[in-house]
């Protein structure tokens, strides 16, 4: 595991220079500690730092060809890298060491651009060709590692963060409206965009080639249709032996590894496989609250007593305010997920232990796990038949009266999600859960002149874009799609690499093995959701093998209680964050609008930490990359 980056100048008045290609590495060391290496010719500069994984002694980066043409850079595993250097080698390729990195390079050189689909892992990384010069980049198929750039002309810069990209001189720093809308919407910044204008993010699944000043990008890799087999009990045998190779890939480690245990079914998936797989017990990992409507550590002190794990635990505070600026500063763009605080911790009690850690992540899109996979099936069935007026007014002003609970869920709070989502037109109601300021709301927080530079970019047109793609897919796997396509690449899968990178530890998702996504997606609806029982298929292939509490517990969801915490540790942060003088000064926001949404929530009149945390996550982000406040560099570098 690494960080990445580079520039290409192919203007040969302007030079690469090795020491500005340092300073953009050493804005990553935190995801390479272990090692950093160079590659600077007239028109190229490529650089990287280690986390040592696979290959200690003689993975150093960046490597080469046999005749020293083309030079990678390489972020993350490739799993199936010893089967396709058997390969390689029988039709004459020579290799001098024994990393999956090499193997990258000598596909390219046998397979041209097609060489990413030769590849089964989590991947980010540039080969340069310097005898054509080119450069070509490549994200894996599920986005699970980053790639960022920026091109101007006969020059291209890249990185596995924005901040080494932008640790560039030449590159500018300027807000893009189109991106804090997507943002304040659905508290993530989904691809191509960035928050800065002109830097983009690479798609997953896609290769980008620039040569002669043009850039090419293409994808590569996309859910499409698979002959599945013909019964229920064919679907359960295919799936396990899937999801039992994908794990035991992910084992290949010269490192100690470990898993992230939270108690839920995907998780305990994981470790129940691995336990299986492994000689000697797993090094699980937990956190929990004192609240206990967000603690699930019961759950997984359960699933380790059943398989017997060593394992360790750690109780969360909510003595957290010392650790936002930091983390704000490890995830480069304004990020609102309040569950990067549980990520990073988990992260750092099993980096104490180990250097590699599997995770559940992609359970829910896969399998039809989340909330609003059901409320959608309800929607459908029952809900949409109630006239126009009681479903867009009448219930809605209802909901609107009715005070939020302190709990994480319950009945009014779900209630009152559902109403919302009921609103939408039906592409988008599947979206309830995950939208978090509507165009109502926005309306009233945006500065009007703020407001016209959007440009009509907006989040809903994103997401009726994906559902157009696979109209054809029964209504459940189109959810499922745009969900892949859209918060499990810019939410989930951000969040696990930059809280699991910070303190320097390799995340893996077996679930998000591509033979698993592509069979997963294809399966018949009543193997993911049934009668308002979700995860079908993945309870079938467990319920031997976890105990009966995991297979039966509601979905939880791995958060923290952020809405009481804004009225108790995080208030001095947020009345600081978000003062009438301070939105006044930036002029995006309207002062009156946030400090309404302050009061109703320190008053519990309504529920508006997701608004207010994500408005403290722009502000704090702001500081940092706009205003040179940059903690979390200073204290990297």
């Amino acid at each position: 595991m690494c960080g990445i980056c580079g520039y290409i100048s192919l203007d040969n008045d302007n030079a690469v220079h090795e020491s500005v290609l340092k300073n953009m590495c050493r804005t990553m060391r935190h995801r390479g500690p272990d090692d950093e290496g160079y590659y600077v010719d007239a028109n190229a500069g490529i650089g990287m730092r280690r986390l040592s994984i696979i290959d200690l002694s003689t993975g150093h980066q960046p490597i080469t060809n046999e005749d020293g043409s083309l030079w990678i850079v390489f972020n993350g595993e490739i799993y199936n890298y010893r089967e396709l250097r058997n390969r390689l080698e029988s039709k004459g390729h020579r290799f001098s060491t024994q990393t999956d990195t090499e193997a990258i390079v000598h596909a390219y050189e046998e397979y041209g651009e097609d060489c990413v689909t030769h590849l089964n892992g989590m991947f980010g990384f540039a080969i340069w060709d310097k005898n054509n010069r080119r450069l070509f980049l490549a994200r894996d198929r599920l986005g699970i590692k980053p790639m960022y750039y920026w091109v101007s002309g006969d020059r291209l810069y890249f990185g596995s963060e924005l901040k080494a990209v932008i640790a560039h001189p030449d590159v500018p720093r300027e807000l893009n409206p189109i991106a804090l809308n997507h943002f304040l919407t659905l508290e993530y910044i989904p691809a191509p965009w960035t928050i800065l204008k002109d830097v983009k993010k690479l798609p997953a699944g896609h290769t980008l080639t620039f040569q002669k000043g043009k850039c090419d990008i293409k994808q590569y890799w996309d859910i499409g249709y698979q002959q599945m087999p013909k019964t229920d009990e064919e679907c359960i045998e295919a799936l396990t032996s899937l999801i039992k190779d994908a794990v035991n890939l992910r084992l290949v480690s010269d490192v100690p590894l470990g898993a992230f245990l939270s108690g839920g079914i995907d998780s305990s998936t994981i470790v129940s496989f691995m336990s299986e797989l492994m000689s000697e017990p797993v090094k699980t990992f937990s956190i929990g609250f004192g609240d206990r409507t967000y603690n699930e550590l019961p759950y997984a002190r359960a699933v380790a007593a059943h398989f017997g794990t060593d394992h360790y635990e750690e109780f969360l505070e909510p003595d957290i305010l010392p650790m936002v600026e930091r983390l704000v500063g490890h995830l480069d763009e304004p990020f609102g997920d309040f569950s990067i605080f549980p990520t990073y911790l988990v992260s750092e009690v099993a980096r104490r232990h180990v250097t590699v850690v599997l995770s559940g992540d992609g359970g829910d899109e896969l399998f039809g796990g989340y909330d609003t996979y059901i409320a959608q099936s309800y929607a459908d069935r029952y809900y949409q038949y109630l006239p126009r007026p009681i479903r867009q007014g009448v219930l809605p002003a209802l909901m609107d009266k009715l005070p939020p609970q302190p709990a994480k869920k319950g009945l009014i709070n779900k209630a009152k999600r559902f109403v919302e989502g009921g609103a939408l037109s039906p592409s988008l109601q599947h979206t309830r859960w995950m939208t978090f300021m509507n165009d109502k709301d926005k309306n009233q927080l945006f500065n009007s002149d703020f407001r016209l530079t959007m440009n009509g970019n907006t989040p809903a047109a994103l997401i009726e874009n994906y559902f157009s793609r696979v109209s054809h897919l029964d209504p459940l796997a189109q959810q499922q799609y745009v969900d892949v396509k859209t918060y499990l690449v810019d939410d989930i899968l951000t969040k696990v690499d930059r809280m699991s990178m910070a303190p320097s530890i390799e995340a893996r998702v077996p679930l998000l093995d591509h033979r698993i996504v592509e069979f997963a997606l294809n399966l018949p609806p009543h193997l993911k959701m049934n009668s308002g029982r979700t995860k079908v298929i993945l309870r079938k292939i467990v319920e031997n093998r976890l105990p009966d509490v995991i297979l039966n517990k509601p979905k939880e969801g791995f958060s923290i209680p952020i809405k009481h915490w804004l009225r108790g540790p995080l208030n001095p942060l947020m009345m600081d964050l978000l003062s009438p003088d301070t939105i006044k000064q930036r002029n995006y926001f309207q002062p009156q609008c946030v400090a309404g949404w302050i009061d109703e929530h320190l008053n519990s009149k309504a529920n508006h930490s997701h608004r207010l945390w994500a408005l403290m996550v722009f502000e704090l982000w702001h500081r940092q990359a706009l205003d040179n406040v940059n903690v979390a560099e200073k204290e990297s570098i």
